[in-house]
């Protein structure tokens, strides 16, 4: 698991001050991308390689709101890295433990010209050290 923090920025939210919903995912991005940072090896890394990981499915679940100036905390974490399908799992949380939203989301592992293909053992192994 690998924490992020983050300060709801004002372009992030609705009229009313609260982060707009869609917003949460831009976050669930954040958090997928310090965690491979975390483990050294980045997208851009990845990509490079001559793969690309594009969501295949998101679900959000929203349980109080995250407002403008909050600093709030994600934990993004891997739940399965197998095959050509790689899954994370997220708590975004109000400081310190004021559960806000949880999600998912499963990418599917492609080459770059968008044929399915399996994970690289060495891609799966780093990504198996941050799995749940």
């Amino acid at each position: 698991m690998h924490t992020t923090d983050i300060r709801v920025i004002y372009g992030d939210c609705d009229p009313m001050g609260v982060v707009y919903y869609a917003n949460y995912l831009r976050y669930f991005e954040t958090g997928r991308g310090e965690l491979m940072r975390a483990l050294g090896h980045t997208y851009r890394q990845v990509e490079d390689g001559g793969l690309l990981l594009p969501v295949t499915e998101a679900s959000c679940s929203y349980r109080k709101p995250a407002r403008y100036d909050d600093l709030v905390r994600l934990e993004t974490r891997v739940t399965r890295a197998r095959g050509a399908r790689v899954c994370f799992a997220y708590t975004l949380r109000r400081q310190p433990d004021e559960i806000l939203v949880t999600g998912a989301t499963e990418h599917a592992v492609v080459s770059a010209t968008g044929r399915p293909t399996r994970l690289p053992e060495g891609l799966r192994a780093l990504l198996a050290t941050a799995e749940s």
